[in-house]
């Protein structure tokens, strides 16, 4: 079985990461910890911190607050403020090339360029996420009743994608070809962007908190079932037609997080109880990683050689998994 350097923070775990070679994890107490080599905790959020994610670059970590701050973590430790709220709670993140930040807050989307002024895009309904595509500038939200595509350079109208619909995810494939959501009735939704044709993606029987790319974009790795389920995006017509791949079935608990390796077919898949499992795409092929534990895996990231694997549960047990041994 693979060497794990546990750690124990008291609390849940927003998001596990690796800065360069540093497992970084932010809490929701709003601290970052970098447990490594003498624990480092710095407090990033006044009150909680909301929502963390890593940057598009992977050279910073991201996060949002009730202090109404965005605040970027370094891999040597340096907070910056690189976007405000005021007063209010930011509740989703995201960062995007060439050093761009987004952030929502309310019905309010943000976008600021690494050097630019910040512009607001104001919504009708609450914003529940935010995405850049993989290239230029180009911004996604998630809303109710589906969602909406901004150039924030410009002044252009938006174009709206509609579904009736609570959204509270969103996401671009790699390639740049799919939008995808997170709905709040168990199930996700797409468009292909070329056409705006729907992708109606059904028959989870619990809330979609986790889903990850492959390499190449081939699958959407999914959590909210007693597997990892996987959707098809190869082709032109993406998941469309085509059944699912499940992966790392279980019957007796549910999958609450997945994390694909970033260079090979493989799936990190974590679960109510604590478990992890890795893998493999092609063939189902498993190895365990991880027996179990107190809390359920909330949250995976691979570094970027994809030899070590970091996890953090609700209950605050986290971990990092030398997956070479």
């Amino acid at each position: 079985m693979p060497q794990i350097a546990p750690y124990s923070f008291g609390g849940p775990v927003e998001a596990a990461v690796f800065l360069g070679d540093e497992p970084v994890f932010a809490l929701s107490d709003g601290t970052i910890r970098f447990p490594a080599g003498g624990e480092r905790s710095l407090r990033a959020h006044a009150g909680g911190l909301l929502v963390a994610r890593l940057d598009a670059s992977g050279r910073r970590l991201l996060s949002g607050g009730e202090d109404g701050r965005v605040v970027a973590t370094t891999a040597d430790g340096t907070l910056s403020e690189v976007g405000s709220a005021g007063r209010r709670w930011v509740s989703a993140v995201a960062g995007g090339p060439n050093g761009a930040v987004a952030w929502a807050s309310g019905r309010t989307a943000y976008v600021r360029e690494a050097k630019g002024e910040t512009k607001e895009l104001p919504h009708a309904r609450t914003v529940e996420d935010v995405a850049f595509a993989p290239k230029g500038l180009r911004l996604a939200t998630a809303r109710y009743d589906g969602a909406s595509l901004f150039f924030p350079a410009t002044d252009a109208k938006p174009q709206e994608l509609e579904w009736k619909g609570a959204h509270t995810g969103v996401v671009f494939s790699p390639d740049n070809r799919f939008l995808v959501t997170i709905m709040q009735e168990n199930a996700l939704h797409g468009w292909r962007l070329e056409d705006g044709k729907h992708m109606r993606m059904t028959g989870y029987p619990a809330k979609i908190r986790s889903w990850s790319w492959s390499v190449k974009a081939k699958y959407l790795a999914t959590s909210g079932a007693p597997a990892a389920i996987l959707w098809p995006f190869s082709g032109r017509d993406g998941p469309m037609g085509k059944s699912p791949l499940e992966l790392g079935t279980r019957g007796d608990t549910m999958v609450t997080a997945v994390s694909c390796h970033p260079s090979d077919e493989i799936l990190a898949i974590g679960y109510a109880d604590g478990m992890v499992l890795a893998v493999r795409i092609a063939d189902g092929r498993e190895a365990l990683l991880r027996r179990g534990g107190t809390g359920a895996i909330r949250t995976m990231g691979w570094d970027g050689a994809g030899r070590f694997l970091a996890f953090g549960t609700e209950g605050g047990e986290a971990g990092v998994v030398d997956i070479s041994t």
